[in-house]
């Protein structure tokens, strides 16, 4: 008889977890910026759910919520040191929300590239006070415990990752129509160097940040600036564009295109865009990151 209940608790506990997976994923994924890292926080979670004792647990969810997001707290202030060393600019591992549109969140927040890419900035309490309140639109007490501070405490965390993101963030983003045209049209003067539709295309500040992670030819540093990124891309195309093949993708909830060559990918090319132009080109060139997004989109 005993048997019979632990399988039958077990057979529940996975249930449970299966259900508030997505929004587990899409927590730890938005806190990390790494789909790799929270598959690994997921499977930690797994393990403690399975060893904890359920008997006094209202809300699996609630409760599954609060351990993946002290497991990615953690795992994001050892990854800050990490960070440090790496080779280049660091971007989000992107993922494909094609196949799951909000990455298991309520509301498509805190999910684009360049969202992930301005919250990487800020330390990861904050970061998770901000994914939990917006992205799953938890209310105040109840995130002030799953981060054991207080409800004041995790109002101001919440402003002030606010207050960062409008300040890095100036112009608000164009819609996804929009967004796909800029995009073709920087995709076009990219591929032939054409100068003039570049500056016309991007903001006067624009950034391009090329992520290589040392393991891909790719700028080491940011390029700023308009005429500094159109030149750069200018110089760039002779050597990268020919032979290689694009294509329409969406990545993080918007589009972006897949660059190929030899039937490999080496780049995925994402870009943040507001009335003002072009605002940040993130290229996802190192082949570790990129590898995940390639093999999902085969899936």
């Amino acid at each position: 008889m005993q048997a019979a209940d632990d399988t039958e608790s077990l057979e529940r506990a996975t249930q449970e977890f299966l259900a508030a997976r997505p929004q587990l994923f899409g927590v730890a994924y938005r806190v990390l910026g790494s789909s790799a890292d929270a598959e690994d926080i997921l499977q930690e979670a797994w393990l403690r759910w399975q060893s904890t004792d359920r008997g006094d647990i209202i809300e699996p969810r609630a409760f599954l919520t609060t351990v993946t997001t002290r497991l990615a707290i953690n795992l994001a202030q050892s990854a800050r040191m990490r960070r440090e060393s790496y080779i280049g600019p660091w971007l989000p591992e992107p993922v494909d929300t094609s196949r799951d549109p909000n990455v298991g969140a309520e509301r498509a927040e805190a999910v684009e590239m360049a969202v992930l890419l301005v919250l990487g900035k800020l330390n990861p309490v904050e970061r998770a006070a901000y994914v939990l309140r917006e992205a799953f639109d938890y209310p105040y007490p109840q995130i002030a415990e799953m981060l054991d501070t207080s409800e004041a405490n995790t109002r101001q965390l919440v402003s002030r990752s606010r207050k960062h993101l409008a300040a890095e963030r100036k112009e608000q983003p164009v819609g996804r129509a929009e967004h796909r045209r800029l995009l073709e049209v920087f995709l076009g003067a990219a591929q032939t160097g054409d100068l003039a539709t570049l500056e016309h295309v991007l903001s006067e500040d624009v950034i391009s940040y090329s992520d290589g992670g040392g393991i891909r030819g790719a700028s080491k540093i940011p390029v700023v600036g308009r005429q500094h990124v159109s030149r750069y891309l200018k110089a760039f195309a002779p050597q990268f564009w020919p032979g290689s093949e694009v294509s329409w993708v969406e990545a993080n909830g918007l589009p972006a295109v897949l660059v190929t060559s030899g039937g490999s990918a080496v780049a995925l090319l994402s870009v943040d865009a507001s009335n003002r132009g072009l605002e940040r080109i993130m290229w996802m060139m190192n082949p570790v990151k990129l590898a995940p997004y390639v093999t999902s989109l085969a899936a």
